[in-house]
């Protein structure tokens, strides 16, 4: 497996924090894989041998896994796929709170552990979350976490590009490239995530109907979700497909990305635009560019808000006149930069301007796929300006 940027942020991590890692993300992602790399034991709930032994307690544990002798480092005890078990934050809190002097700990499972820290967290405090995404152009250049959100401009080798844009950045497909085994592992996961993951992780009985909505989904990535339309094609209240739709977010099937409203006059109140997880899977050019361009700017804003540099968001933009721009992200409560996706034209778009004037956003950036790599910043400037996808994304995470 190719070194990963997530096995420096989490050796890090354990080398300075006593805090547990608390690693989400999609499945076959590569979160078991970085994490063992780094562990002494692992534990993982889906194993019924392993799953006896977590059900016979904390200190169990501590004693199979040898926390009662004397070492040169606390050693790194795993658990996955533990937030399965209905006692799992009981069972967590008790173990760190006895056991953090004396080991490290990571956990990790294929639902957004993020959503479970809704309510009265018993855990607060006790861990940091990271959101692994797959691997994307800013990995492919550098494997060492920033030390702040944009990195300087550099040419990815242009193999490793189109690798990208034609398997995906998840691990297997990435790195065997071969169009038939994509094929079946694209087929296989999807199958997994609504077969097995929905059946284990939510109470939805209607799974028939579910995988109905997930074709649907995947054949809208970058459009306009509306509730409403897709209720009756589904046979559902729009009540039910909303919920749905957090379901399938929850298990990193897409995500949703809100509109910005205030500052902007004339804005829509509309309903979020949704992203496939996985670009590979959109047919259409346009729809894979602006796909492929959304996941990587979701993994740098993740990414910068989890190392701590700072609380980032991704929206988007529509006034009533129907103009709009793709992408804007916020910095601290402030818009920073806005984007606009094309996949070959690179006649700026005026609705940039319009919009950068209105937030006062730092940068307004037009994204071409198709265009060749510029060994400048940019970032460099603060008027609105056509720049190429290879350059723009080598500049994120």
């Amino acid at each position: 497996m190719k070194y990963r940027l997530y096995d420096s942020i989490f050796s890090k991590h354990l080398a300075e924090n006593r805090q547990m890692v608390w690693v989400s993300g999609p499945r076959q992602v590569g979160k078991t894989t970085s994490c063992r790399s780094l562990g002494d034991a692992y534990h993982n709930w889906d194993n019924l041998d392993d799953r006896r032994l977590l059900l016979s307690g904390p200190g169990s544990v501590a004693q199979k896994d040898g926390l009662d002798r004397l070492g040169t480092r606390p050693p790194v005890i795993i658990f996955d796929e533990i937030h399965k078990y209905g006692k799992w934050k009981g069972f967590l809190k008790g173990f760190f709170d006895t056991y953090a002097d004396k080991a490290r700990i990571m956990v990790t499972g294929s639902s957004r552990l993020d959503a479970y820290r809704r309510g009265g967290d018993s855990l607060m405090g006790r861990y940091f979350l990271y959101r692994m995404h797959p691997f994307s152009v800013g990995e492919i250049l550098r494997t060492t976490p920033p030390a702040q959100p944009l990195e300087p401009p550099a040419r990815p080798p242009e193999e490793e590009f189109a690798a990208l844009w034609e398997h995906g950045g998840f691990p297997e497909p990435f790195l065997r490239r071969e169009p038939t085994f994509s094929q079946k592992w694209q087929r296989l996961r999807r199958q997994q995530l609504l077969k097995e993951d929905l059946r284990d992780l939510t109470r939805i009985q209607e799974v028939s109907h579910l995988e109905v909505l997930a074709e649907i989904l995947s054949d809208r990535s970058a459009q306009q979700l509306s509730y409403s339309n897709l209720a009756p094609s589904v046979g559902v209240s729009v009540d039910t497909v909303r919920r749905w739709v957090d379901a399938l977010e929850s298990l990193h099937h897409g995500f949703r990305v809100r509109p910005w409203t205030s500052q902007v006059a004339r804005s829509l109140r509309k309903e979020p635009k949704w992203y496939l997880r996985d670009w590979a899977e959109v047919s259409d050019p346009g729809a894979r560019a602006e796909t492929f361009v959304a996941c990587h700017l979701l993994k740098a804003v993740e990414g910068w808000t989890d190392l701590g540099l700072g609380n980032f968001e991704l929206l988007y933009l529509r006034d009533k006149e129907k103009r709009e721009a793709d992408f804007l992200v916020v910095r601290d409560l402030k818009p920073w930069f806005l984007v606009e996706v094309k996949k070959s034209d690179d006649r700026l778009d005026p609705a940039l301007g319009h919009f950068q004037r209105q937030l006062r956003a730092a940068h307004a950036l037009q994204v071409v796929l198709e265009a060749d790599y510029v060994e400048a910043d940019c970032f460099s400037r603060p008027d609105p300006l056509v720049v190429p996808a290879r350059t723009f994304l080598s500049q994120l995470l």
